[in-house]
């Protein structure tokens, strides 16, 4: 992992601004003498900048972010605890970590950090850009915003707009996390049961009524043995307390329900009429967080959008798991 730092004051939307921020990226592969090989890697909710970690099978000579080819980015973004300016970082007008004083993003403000990281790497123009989920937000927040900057758009499992129904699985979350008193004593680990049941009720949409009903079935019949989808759902839990904090993924969550490109641009169709980069957008058959159905209209909006569909029974979590089947659409689109 590698690190920059913007001095000076990093204006926010929503008004205010944070100071020196931090950006947190990892690269792959070599940026070639005239720069026009970087493929750029928007990364999901709770994911880091290392793609290889998070996305299996993706990274890899013969896949579409082939090290060999292109140079591939990934930054963390800002409210996240990978490195990235976040929750836990040390305000410095305080010398204590924000906590739950960290300021409200946008999905605009994350953009802007990934605007300021790629000018800073001397990154021009951007071959590919893709994003898969909240990764996709992004991506599509900078395509709309700088649609010079891009050869090729992919957007995989996401949206122009944050939904009702998105937003509303995000404020269970929210409430879970709230409901755990410790949360409000704003230390390191507050909150931790209530993320844990935060991550539970995401799971759920995450992977659907196919995807637990494939991999979770029990292995007996004894009513007295814990239920395999139980156990699950505390692994999942306490696995994301281990690696993760309360306080950021609120952030996140918070950040998620902002995101619509249409803000301030008038129609949403307006402002993904902006995108000129050939664009492909992905859909997975059982997700039911983006369903293949609002897939089909965003691609519907952005001139010249191809819709390719992944059958798969893993729901919105088909984007990590089918990997051989998302290198068959998008290595041929990336290569161009």
């Amino acid at each position: 992992m590698k690190t920059y730092t913007h001095h000076g004051e990093f204006p926010l939307e929503s008004g205010g601004s944070l100071k020196d921020i931090t950006i947190a990226y990892h690269t792959y592969g070599t940026l070639s003498a005239r720069a026009d090989n970087v493929v750029w890697v928007c990364h999901a909710l709770t994911a880091n900048s290392d793609v290889a970690d998070w996305w299996p099978g993706t990274v890899a000579p013969g896949r579409f972010l082939d090290p060999e080819r292109y140079f591939i980015v990934c930054a963390n973004i800002l409210g996240s605890c990978y490195g990235s300016t976040g929750p836990l970082s040390v305000n410095p007008d305080t010398g204590e970590p924000y906590y739950r004083t960290f300021p409200r993003l946008t999905m605009r403000d994350v953009v802007a950090a990934h605007r300021i990281l790629a000018d800073a790497l001397g990154i021009g123009r951007i071959h590919a850009i893709i994003g898969s989920s909240v990764g996709g937000f992004q991506a599509v927040e900078w395509a709309v915003a700088e649609p010079e900057r891009f050869g090729r758009v992919a957007l995989i499992a996401t949206d122009a707009k944050a939904s009702p129904w998105t937003i509303a699985i995000d404020e269970t979350q929210r409430m879970a996390i709230l409901a755990d008193p410790t949360y409000a004593l704003d230390r390191p680990d507050g909150g931790a049961a209530g993320l844990a049941a935060a991550r539970a009720i995401g799971l759920l949409t995450y992977r659907g009524g196919s995807g637990y009903n494939i991999t979770q079935q029990d292995a007996t019949d004894d009513y007295t043995v814990p239920h395999r989808a139980c156990t699950y759902q505390r692994y999942q839990g306490s696995k994301l307390v281990d690696r993760f904090d309360a306080y950021s993924y609120m952030a996140i969550l918070d950040t998620f329900d902002t995101h619509n490109v249409g803000r301030g641009r008038g129609t949403l169709r307006d402002a993904l009429a902006r995108i000129t980069a050939p664009t492909l957008v992905v859909g997975l058959g059982t997700d039911i967080i983006f369903t293949p159905g609002e897939m089909q209209t965003l691609a519907s909006m952005i001139p010249g959008a191809e819709y390719r569909q992944i059958e798969s029974p893993f729901g919105h979590d088909g984007f990590l798991v089918e990997a051989d089947r998302l290198n068959e659409i998008l290595h041929p689109f990336i290569e161009g």
